[in-house]
């Protein structure tokens, strides 16, 4: 209802938008599903019906838990397929499907460059399979878990080199976290700290000149390599034991 509401004060043909659907990423962040059934059947109406044709995976909730690179690769392309799985039995094309990623963005910064390259390799790997489109979307943003409340200011660093992976690593949207954000309610301040971190990397240091910056670089080429081939193994195993909703 709030959709066809806002809807009427846009024109459709000028906005982008994705609805950021994932119930599957609201169970694993809550560990409540009341209807499964239902929620599924909705999404797949919903995305049916909708000409964008998009639906979210959030995998921030992974990364912030604790999960180490390999499974947070692993867990978004189980997670994913889950999606394709059911689009498929519905019988909903998904050649023009739009999958965006959520992501978390960790302090290590050449793996966390070289984990949005592997997912980026591993989903269209998947997509394959579905004959669905094999490009996604990567929305990044800092992660929670190693940001402080003692020593606060630190947390602008964090997030600044942060920012840089998830740049460097081809997301397609960045979003930065205030460096308050854990302590405290959204105020003018953090917020205006935030977006200038941003302009920053991208006027002054001159980090949207290059699409593609980290290509051809061994070690991170390395990295992509043998990150997307232990997350691959790991997905097989989580796939021969029923699936990642199992």
């Amino acid at each position: 209802i709030f959709f066809n509401e806002l809807s009427s004060y846009l024109n459709k043909d000028k906005v982008a938008y994705s609805l950021g659907l994932d119930p599957i990423g609201h169970l694993a962040k809550e560990g409540n599903w009341p209807n499964e059934t239902d929620q599924l059947n909705t999404l797949a109406e919903i995305v049916k019906a909708n000409s964008n044709n998009s639906i979210r995976v959030d995998t921030r909730t992974y990364q912030n838990a604790g999960a180490n690179m390999v499974q947070q690769l692993t867990y978004a392309l189980a997670h994913a397929n889950e999606y394709l799985h059911i689009l498929s039995k519905k019988g909903i094309a998904l050649d023009g499907l739009k999958l965006v990623f959520h992501v978390a963005i960790g302090s290590n910064y050449f793996f966390e460059i070289a984990k949005l390259r592997a997912l980026r390799l591993l989903y269209a790997t998947l997509a394959k399979e579905y004959n669905a489109n094999p490009v996604c979307e990567i929305l990044a943003m800092p992660t929670k878990r190693n940001k402080t409340i003692y020593d606060y200011n630190v947390n602008m660093l964090r997030t600044t080199t942060e920012c840089m992976s998830a740049v460097l690593g081809g997301a397609n949207t960045v979003e930065n976290m205030p460096y308050d954000a854990i302590f405290h309610k959204d105020n003018p301040f953090g917020s205006r700290i935030a977006r200038n971190q941003l302009l920053i990397l991208k006027e002054e240091s001159f980090f949207g000149k290059v699409s593609n910056p980290s290509d051809g670089t061994y070690y991170i080429e390395n990295l992509t390599e043998e990150l997307a081939n232990k997350a691959l193994e790991l997905f097989k195993n989580i796939e021969s034991s029923g699936g990642f909703l199992k």
